[in-house]
């Protein structure tokens, strides 16, 4: 055996599975910027591969995102991803190393079960709400000790509590707001998605328009979804595209560049900046209160230690129609989707601990 060979079978890959543009967002990137400051930058010894799975909420452009992240060596899209799992090669065929380990962050827990048998590699799942597949995975990451007690017995030995990856930006989030500026910035995440964007784009315009009026002082920002273009944010605030505008006065707003940076402005004058960086934790955390929607930036709010207060929009029940499980498929259904979506969410609503 010679010395390139020796080094070849001491080299090992870590293949990443993921889907999600909130996946990527908030628990490869800090996974792989670890991975890297404890395995070093050496790709010949340590390779990162991330393969992608489809999800209902790709944006189209996860590729683009995880293509930032200089610590990931090659990428495969989703669109190859079936033909990788059941035939065990990808798009590009990629050569695999003989040690190795398959890291679980987004998908189908199934996934990381048949590529790690298949490759050899030993498994790892992050579970933030449950975990599965505990006769034939190594080792799960969790959140909380709650999913350690849920598991069976036999397999606790197989589980860490890592705590919340979206939340290993407190550090960095208290030392930035010890130096933030005294400045009255007002955050506004209407979201990434259209359902979301329709109502929340609107609504956020509405409300910093009466905040204005009644302190001028107060400036306003939107840190703007890796996976959103400018042009389709923009859209969302004028009526010919999002009727819901009509809801909250008809206030619209339009897209302007000024010496290179973007802001939308609204009809009565108004300037909102539009930051494109990500992740804004920097930003996030110079904000005095950020208005935002459910999902993955509420944890990343948290952990910054900024006030929010999450916007729900009860003045239309029917909008929230992504609900997991049967009840999303009520919502969706044609024709009787709205209705069921308006019973759900009423529902919902009533069993609200206020």
């Amino acid at each position: 055996m010679d010395v390139t060979e020796a080094r070849s079978k001491q080299a090992a890959d870590v293949l990443i599975l993921s889907n999600g543009p909130g996946e990527l967002t908030t628990w490869v990137r800090p996974v792989v910027k670890a991975l890297r400051q404890r395995l070093g930058e050496d790709g010949n010894q340590v390779r990162i591969s991330l393969v992608l799975s489809p999800c209902a909420n790709a944006s189209g452009r996860e590729v683009a995102i995880a293509q930032r992240y200089s610590e990931i060596d090659r990428i495969q899209a989703a669109e190859h991803f079936f033909s990788f799992l059941i035939q065990g090669k990808t798009a590009a065929n990629w050569d695999w190393r003989d040690r190795g380990v398959v890291v679980f962050l987004g998908g189908d827990q199934f996934f990381p079960v048949v590529i790690g048998k298949r490759l050899g590699y030993r498994t790892v799942i992050y579970g933030e709400w449950e975990t599965r597949w505990h006769r034939w995975i190594n080792r799960f990451g969790v959140m909380k000790p709650e999913l350690i007690d849920q598991a069976p017995r036999q397999y606790a030995h197989k589980f860490t509590v890592v705590g919340d990856l979206m939340a290993d930006t407190a550090t960095i989030g208290n030392q930035l707001l010890k130096h933030a500026p005294e400045v009255e910035l007002i955050g506004l995440l209407p979201g990434s998605k259209a359902a979301k964007l329709a109502q929340g784009v609107p609504l956020s315009l509405a409300i910093a328009h009466h905040l204005h009026a009644a302190r001028p002082q107060t400036q306003f920002v939107i840190p703007v979804a890796p996976t959103l273009e400018l042009q389709t944010l923009a859209r969302f605030a004028d009526p010919q595209h999002n009727p819901v505008t009509q809801q909250f006065g008809n206030l619209s707003a339009e897209l302007i560049t000024h010496q290179g940076q973007p802001f939308l402005k609204t009809s009565n004058g108004l300037q909102i900046e539009l930051c494109t960086d990500s992740p804004a934790y920097d930003l996030l955390a110079q904000c005095r209160l950020c208005l935002t929607t459910v999902g993955a930036n509420t944890a990343e709010l948290g952990s910054l230690a900024v006030p929010m207060i999450v916007l729900l929009p009860t003045q239309q029940l029917d909008a929230m129609r992504a609900w997991d499980g049967l009840p999303g498929l009520l919502a969706n259904l044609p024709g009787v989707g709205s209705a069921f979506a308006k019973l759900i969410n009423w529902l919902f609503l009533q069993n609200l601990d206020c």
